[in-house]
Protein backbone atom coordinates (compact mmCIF):
# COMPACT_ATOMS: atom_id res chain seq x y z
CA UNK A 1 0.00 0.00 0.00
CA UNK A 2 1.33 3.69 -1.19
CA UNK A 3 0.58 4.55 2.55
CA UNK A 4 2.76 2.62 4.17
CA UNK A 5 5.76 2.84 1.75
CA UNK A 6 5.26 6.68 2.32
CA UNK A 7 5.11 6.42 6.17
CA UNK A 8 8.64 4.38 5.48
CA UNK A 9 10.17 7.29 3.61
CA UNK A 10 8.96 10.48 5.74
CA UNK A 11 10.23 8.41 8.80
CA UNK A 12 14.21 7.63 6.90
CA UNK A 13 13.90 11.54 6.14
CA UNK A 14 13.72 12.45 10.10
CA UNK A 15 9.69 12.81 9.99
CA UNK A 16 8.56 11.41 13.65
CA UNK A 17 4.54 10.45 13.09
CA UNK A 18 2.13 12.38 15.40
CA UNK A 19 0.75 9.56 18.07
CA UNK A 20 -2.58 11.36 18.03
CA UNK A 21 -2.83 12.01 14.07
CA UNK A 22 -1.40 9.30 12.52
CA UNK A 23 -1.61 11.81 9.27
CA UNK A 24 0.69 14.33 10.51
CA UNK A 25 4.45 14.52 11.03
CA UNK A 26 6.92 16.61 12.43
CA UNK A 27 11.01 16.98 11.26
CA UNK A 28 12.52 19.74 14.14
CA UNK A 29 16.13 19.88 14.49
CA UNK A 30 18.33 23.24 15.65
CA UNK A 31 16.96 25.57 13.27
CA UNK A 32 14.23 24.08 11.21
CA UNK A 33 10.29 22.90 11.95
CA UNK A 34 8.64 21.04 9.26
CA UNK A 35 5.05 19.55 9.14
CA UNK A 36 3.76 17.38 6.57
CA UNK A 37 -0.01 16.75 6.68
CA UNK A 38 -1.36 13.68 4.80
CA UNK A 39 -5.24 13.39 3.58
CA UNK A 40 -6.31 10.29 1.89
CA UNK A 41 -3.85 11.27 -1.74
CA UNK A 42 -3.27 15.26 -0.74
CA UNK A 43 -0.15 16.35 1.19
CA UNK A 44 0.18 19.75 2.32
CA UNK A 45 4.14 20.50 3.95
CA UNK A 46 4.82 24.00 5.43
CA UNK A 47 7.52 24.96 8.36
CA UNK A 48 10.16 27.68 8.91
CA UNK A 49 12.78 26.75 6.30
CA UNK A 50 11.59 26.92 2.60
CA UNK A 51 15.11 25.28 1.27
CA UNK A 52 14.43 22.06 3.68
CA UNK A 53 10.70 22.29 2.44
CA UNK A 54 12.08 21.67 -1.48
CA UNK A 55 14.62 19.37 -0.74
CA UNK A 56 11.78 17.23 0.77
CA UNK A 57 9.31 17.61 -1.90
CA UNK A 58 12.40 16.71 -4.34
CA UNK A 59 13.13 13.62 -2.48
CA UNK A 60 9.57 12.84 -2.16
CA UNK A 61 9.26 13.56 -5.92
CA UNK A 62 11.94 11.16 -6.70
CA UNK A 63 9.99 8.15 -4.48
CA UNK A 64 6.26 8.98 -5.62
CA UNK A 65 4.35 10.44 -8.91
CA UNK A 66 3.32 13.84 -7.24
CA UNK A 67 2.15 16.84 -8.25
CA UNK A 68 3.05 20.35 -6.72
CA UNK A 69 -0.06 22.66 -6.81
CA UNK A 70 1.97 25.26 -5.10
CA UNK A 71 0.83 27.85 -2.65
CA UNK A 72 -2.16 26.21 -0.22
CA UNK A 73 -5.35 27.83 -1.42
CA UNK A 74 -7.60 25.20 -0.61
CA UNK A 75 -7.96 22.19 1.69
CA UNK A 76 -10.78 19.97 2.94
CA UNK A 77 -13.29 22.42 2.45
CA UNK A 78 -10.92 25.12 4.45
CA UNK A 79 -9.65 28.50 2.05
CA UNK A 80 -5.98 29.04 3.40
CA UNK A 81 -5.73 33.26 2.27
CA UNK A 82 -2.21 34.45 2.91
CA UNK A 83 -2.18 38.28 3.40
CA UNK A 84 0.26 40.58 5.08
CA UNK A 85 -0.87 39.66 8.66
CA UNK A 86 -0.71 36.16 8.44
CA UNK A 87 -3.13 32.82 7.47
CA UNK A 88 -6.63 33.77 7.58
CA UNK A 89 -8.48 30.40 7.34
CA UNK A 90 -12.30 30.90 5.99
CA UNK A 91 -14.94 28.28 5.28
CA UNK A 92 -16.84 30.47 3.04
CA UNK A 93 -18.12 28.24 0.85
CA UNK A 94 -18.80 25.63 2.98
CA UNK A 95 -21.18 27.90 4.75
CA UNK A 96 -22.97 28.86 1.84
CA UNK A 97 -23.23 25.39 0.36
CA UNK A 98 -25.06 24.03 4.11
CA UNK A 99 -27.59 26.72 4.37
CA UNK A 100 -28.27 25.85 0.36
CA UNK A 101 -28.55 22.33 1.46
CA UNK A 102 -30.86 22.51 4.08
CA UNK A 103 -32.32 25.62 2.35
CA UNK A 104 -31.50 28.25 5.21
CA UNK A 105 -30.91 30.98 2.25
CA UNK A 106 -33.97 33.04 2.89
CA UNK A 107 -33.63 33.05 6.40
CA UNK A 108 -33.77 36.52 7.90
CA UNK A 109 -29.87 36.64 9.61
CA UNK A 110 -29.19 37.72 13.24
CA UNK A 111 -25.95 39.42 14.71
CA UNK A 112 -25.64 36.84 17.94
CA UNK A 113 -25.29 33.04 17.53
CA UNK A 114 -27.86 33.21 21.25
CA UNK A 115 -29.78 35.76 22.27
CA UNK A 116 -27.94 37.90 25.43
CA UNK A 117 -28.70 37.04 28.67
CA UNK A 118 -30.52 33.69 27.45
CA UNK A 119 -30.54 30.74 29.25
CA UNK A 120 -30.79 28.10 27.45
CA UNK A 121 -31.98 25.41 29.86
CA UNK A 122 -35.04 27.54 30.74
CA UNK A 123 -36.12 27.74 26.51
CA UNK A 124 -35.41 24.11 26.15
CA UNK A 125 -37.77 23.56 29.63
CA UNK A 126 -40.18 25.24 27.65
CA UNK A 127 -40.48 23.83 24.34
CA UNK A 128 -39.30 20.04 25.11
CA UNK A 129 -41.24 18.08 22.71
CA UNK A 130 -38.71 15.49 21.47
CA UNK A 131 -38.15 15.53 17.60
CA UNK A 132 -39.49 12.75 15.77
CA UNK A 133 -36.88 12.70 13.14
CA UNK A 134 -33.25 13.22 14.51
CA UNK A 135 -31.28 12.79 11.30
CA UNK A 136 -31.50 16.13 9.97
CA UNK A 137 -30.65 18.06 13.77
CA UNK A 138 -27.52 15.46 13.47
CA UNK A 139 -26.47 16.56 10.12
CA UNK A 140 -27.00 20.36 11.09
CA UNK A 141 -24.89 19.72 14.19
CA UNK A 142 -22.40 17.93 12.38
CA UNK A 143 -21.81 20.58 9.72
CA UNK A 144 -21.82 23.43 12.62
CA UNK A 145 -19.05 21.12 14.58
CA UNK A 146 -16.92 21.37 10.71
CA UNK A 147 -17.66 25.13 10.70
CA UNK A 148 -16.43 25.52 14.12
CA UNK A 149 -13.20 25.20 12.99
CA UNK A 150 -12.26 28.03 11.95
CA UNK A 151 -15.40 29.95 13.74
CA UNK A 152 -14.57 29.35 17.03
CA UNK A 153 -17.43 32.55 18.27
CA UNK A 154 -19.89 29.34 17.78
CA UNK A 155 -17.93 26.94 19.91
CA UNK A 156 -19.67 27.16 22.51
CA UNK A 157 -23.26 27.09 21.04
CA UNK A 158 -22.04 24.12 18.92
CA UNK A 159 -20.93 22.57 21.85
CA UNK A 160 -24.02 22.90 23.73
CA UNK A 161 -26.10 21.61 20.79
CA UNK A 162 -23.87 18.36 20.39
CA UNK A 163 -25.03 16.80 23.94
CA UNK A 164 -28.26 16.54 22.62
CA UNK A 165 -27.80 14.63 19.21
CA UNK A 166 -29.44 11.38 20.36
CA UNK A 167 -32.65 13.14 22.16
CA UNK A 168 -32.76 16.61 20.79
CA UNK A 169 -36.11 19.14 21.41
CA UNK A 170 -37.83 21.70 19.04
CA UNK A 171 -35.72 24.00 21.17
CA UNK A 172 -32.76 22.50 20.13
CA UNK A 173 -33.71 22.57 16.69
CA UNK A 174 -34.54 26.08 16.95
CA UNK A 175 -31.23 27.32 18.88
CA UNK A 176 -29.69 25.26 15.22
CA UNK A 177 -31.65 27.11 13.14
CA UNK A 178 -30.71 30.27 14.97
CA UNK A 179 -26.80 29.66 14.94
CA UNK A 180 -26.99 28.59 10.80
CA UNK A 181 -29.24 32.62 10.50
CA UNK A 182 -25.87 33.83 12.77
CA UNK A 183 -23.13 32.27 10.05
CA UNK A 184 -25.68 33.85 7.08
CA UNK A 185 -25.10 37.21 8.32
CA UNK A 186 -21.22 36.83 7.39
CA UNK A 187 -20.52 33.62 5.96
CA UNK A 188 -16.72 34.77 4.99
CA UNK A 189 -15.56 35.65 8.80
CA UNK A 190 -12.26 33.16 9.45
CA UNK A 191 -9.76 32.74 11.85
CA UNK A 192 -6.66 34.62 11.25
CA UNK A 193 -3.25 33.23 12.51
CA UNK A 194 -0.78 35.77 12.49
CA UNK A 195 2.97 36.22 11.82
CA UNK A 196 5.30 35.67 14.94
CA UNK A 197 2.99 35.04 17.55
CA UNK A 198 2.72 31.81 19.09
Amino acid sequence: MWNEKLVDVLLELGFEQNKCDHSMFVKTSKSVFIVLLVYVDDIVITGSCSTEISKIKSLLKSKFLIKDLGMLKYFLGIKVLKTKDGLCLSQRKYCLDVLAEFGLTRRKPVNRPIEPNHILTHLCEKDNQTLPDISVYQKLVGKLIYLSHTRPNIAYSVQYLSQYMHSPTNAHFKITLRLFRYLKASPRKGILFKKGIP
